[in-house]
């Protein structure tokens, strides 16, 4: 599955979270989102360095 597609359904199921739920319901899963993006990276057995992940985006501007 491509980037794109998994940022498709994570974008819906936040914007479906905030609509029906509210902005707590939102962050909720965000959080939840995150734990399993990262319990992933670990089962897959990648080297999980939370720099890396969080300068990721960095990387392109300069």
């Amino acid at each position: 599955m491509s980037r794109a597609t998994v940022g498709l359904m994570v974008g819906m199921a936040l914007g479906f979270a905030g609509w029906f739920g509210g902005f707590g319901a939102f962050l909720v899963v965000a959080a939840l989102g995150a734990v399993g993006c990262v319990v992933g990276r670990l089962l897959d057995g990648d080297d999980f360095d939370l720099r890396e992940f969080l300068n990721s985006g960095r990387r392109g501007r300069r």
